[in-house]
């Protein structure tokens, strides 16, 4: 029952990227078939990361009274709902609609896998379990470009992603009676201390912490901010890497799409081989090691050589150095803040990572307009500090504490 459930684990998670990446592989076809300007892209996604946002917040309550299971087959059928809707669209306002329970669904079932993940498995499997997510969002790009060449559409390729969630739906409500019977609860991770070896298991009966509650434990701002840095980071990366080496760099525009996915790539492959080592070297180093190489490849993108070699190469291991930090801060929570505390914590923070990732593209935008494109490498390295202090207050706070 162990190896089934972590195969339907894997499976929801891969789920989870599928619905990541459609509506901007689909958007520049989508608003001419609507008729809005390309620029209402950023109302729909705000949409949907406002959703997301909320149902993270909530999901410490909903998950403690309804069980990671049911939570998890009632997220996934929501996002199928969705994407079904956003096939029968045809208005802009039909689509805002249906974004609501795009990002609810997102968000609840997010914040609930990761915790569990976090409590009851060990590092290597949240690293695999995020490559697996980072694996859905780089197959739907490509279910959306065979609808679109073959003439199928736009909506085809919203409706093939929406039967794959129902059919995942069905197989986790079946799944439910394992989720209560499986607690392959894991130590904490090597090298990092057991703080709360003596808090109860998740998933057993433990009090409400509400938010006001959570925000206070010592810490916790320390992590949220370290959170939206790295998330703010990768999503500023995705989003305006390729403008950069072709605008500042003087890189051919195909090359440097080609360049800019491979750092989503690299993010995917990272997490698929920080995998084998993350149980060795602990979540501490990983989140230490991930920063460090960010900013070595946000450096490598900065340096004024004629040849842009280093700029493509630096580009690449950026990417490799994200690769490890999310799944290392989610995994360690339970550590860093009792198994008791982790479901709430970890809710907050996807609210955190979504904020980010949410905010600082467009900021970006807004600051590169003035002062040039030139300006990336520099805005990454201050959110790869900004990330790295804060996860090292906390880890100084954890060795000093009683």
């Amino acid at each position: 029952m162990y190896s089934l459930l972590l195969a339907i684990i894997y499976i929801a998670f891969i789920s989870l990227g599928l619905p990541d990446s459609l509506v901007g592989a689909g958007w520049p076809v989508m608003h001419q078939d609507i008729g809005v300007p390309v620029a209402f892209a950023g109302i729909l996604t705000m949409i949907i990361a406002g959703g997301t946002t909320l149902s993270s917040l909530a999901s410490e309550r909903v998950t403690r009274r309804f069980g990671v299971g049911v939570v998890t087959a009632v997220s996934v059928g929501m996002t199928a709902a969705a994407l079904f809707g956003f096939s029968t669209s045809t208005s802009f306002w039909m689509l805002c609609l249906w974004a609501i329970p795009y990002g609810l669904g997102a968000g609840a079932v997010d914040a609930a896998l990761n915790n569990y993940v976090a409590v009851h498995y060990v590092a290597r499997h949240m690293n695999w379990l995020h490559a697996c997510w980072g694996l859905g969002a780089s197959i739907s790009p490509f279910i959306m470009s065979f609808a679109l060449s073959s003439g199928a559409g736009w909506p085809s390729a919203y409706l093939v992603i929406g039967a794959i969630q129902i059919a995942l739906t069905f197989a986790l409500l079946v799944s439910i009676p394992l989720w209560r019977r499986v607690h392959p609860l894991v130590p904490a991770s090597v090298g990092e201390g057991a703080a709360d070896a003596e808090a109860s298991p998740a998933g057993s009966h433990t009090a409400h912490v509400p938010l006001a509650r959570a925000l206070r434990i010592p810490g916790v701002m320390l992590i949220l901010t370290a959170f939206f840095a790295y998330c703010a980071l990768e999503s500023t990366a995705i989003l305006w890497a390729a403008t950069y080496l072709v605008q500042d760099r003087g890189v051919d525009p195909a090359t440097a799409a080609a360049f800019a996915s491979l750092f989503l790539l690299g993010i995917t492959a990272g997490r698929f081989l920080a995998g084998f080592f993350a149980d060795r070297l602990g979540d501490r180093v990983m989140i230490r090691g991930g920063f460090a190489m960010v900013g070595a490849g946000a450096v490598m993108l900065a340096l004024p050589l004629e040849t842009t070699v280093v700029a493509l190469a630096g580009l690449v291991i950026a990417g490799l150095g994200c690769a490890p930090i999310y799944p290392a801060i989610i995994h360690s929570t339970p550590v860093n803040f009792g198994r008791d505390n982790s479901q709430a914590i970890i809710g907050i923070q996807m609210a955190a990572a979504y904020t980010g990732s949410t905010l600082a593209p467009p900021l970006f935008g807004a600051i590169s307009t003035v002062t040039g494109m030139w300006i990336l490498p520099l805005f990454l390295a201050v959110l790869v500090a900004l990330g790295l202090v804060m996860t090292e207050r906390l880890n100084r706070r954890a060795r000093v504490a009683p």
